[in-house]
């Protein structure tokens, strides 16, 4: 399914610029926009292609509604315990220009209106066996063509594992059967903000050559990288 979207870029920058988007117009997704976010999902690599993916899309519904309202109060539980856990307004938090502090209100802004979010999307996964530590590698490749995809055609989101407080009733609601693990949540929407060129750390950092910890000498970032420090 190749796009014709006006605003579809290539995969190699959406790759460079596919920043994690938190804020979001209020705009909803059109269909046809959303089938072909949803169709690079279904294309995403899985074991043995048996594909145990499911993607639950939850918009405007009634039961969407619903939906959403429990998953805003487990997001903002969420960022509550993550903001004090992880000290995200002490340190240079503290200073309302850093970006420390920039992006806790970002997040802030996020869960308070969390029930505006134009889609989400629940990343489900048909267990066979339960626990399996390797069942991840068949579903995470398509949440990840799911977010590039939504670059290429103007939106964006992030991958979040905020639901969980929520998830019983979720399961409930949704009608979600047992053997099927609710993995990780996908807001979308256009963003308020934009895309842009993403912070990592060094290639030299992250690859090896012919050994472990050995120098890659061909491993140059391309001009206008931007770095991250490292944790």
């Amino acid at each position: 399914m190749a796009t014709t979207h006006p605003e579809a870029i290539d995969i190699l920058t959406g790759i460079a610029t596919n920043r994690s988007i938190h804020r979001f117009l209020p705009d909803p997704i059109p269909d046809e926009d959303l089938n072909e976010i949803l169709y690079a999902a279904t294309r995403g690599p899985s074991g043995n292609n048996g594909q145990p993916f499911r993607f639950l899309v939850i918009r405007s519904g009634p039961k969407s509604e619903r939906a959403k309202a429990l998953l805003g109060d487990s997001f903002r539980k969420a960022w509550a315990a993550k903001s004090n856990h992880e000290g995200w307004e002490r340190g240079s938090g503290a200073d309302p220009n850093s970006r420390k502090a920039r992006s806790a209100r970002a997040m802030l802004e996020f869960v308070e209106n969390f029930e505006r979010t134009p889609v989400v999307v629940l990343a489900c996964l048909v267990q066979h066996r339960p626990g399996a530590v390797t069942d991840g590698a068949s579903i995470f490749p398509g949440c990840q063509n799911l977010l590039l995809a939504a670059r290429a055609l103007g939106y964006g989101g992030s991958i979040t594992m905020f639901h969980t407080d929520a998830e019983a009733a979720l399961r409930d609601l949704l009608e979600i059967p047992d053997n099927v693990a609710i993995v990780c949540t996908i807001p979308l929407g256009r963003p308020a903000g934009s895309h842009g060129p993403l912070r990592r750390r060094p290639i030299r950092d992250l690859v090896y050559d012919d050994g472990w910890g050995s120098e890659a000498s061909w491993a140059i970032d391309p001009p206008g990288s931007r770095f991250s420090r490292p944790r």
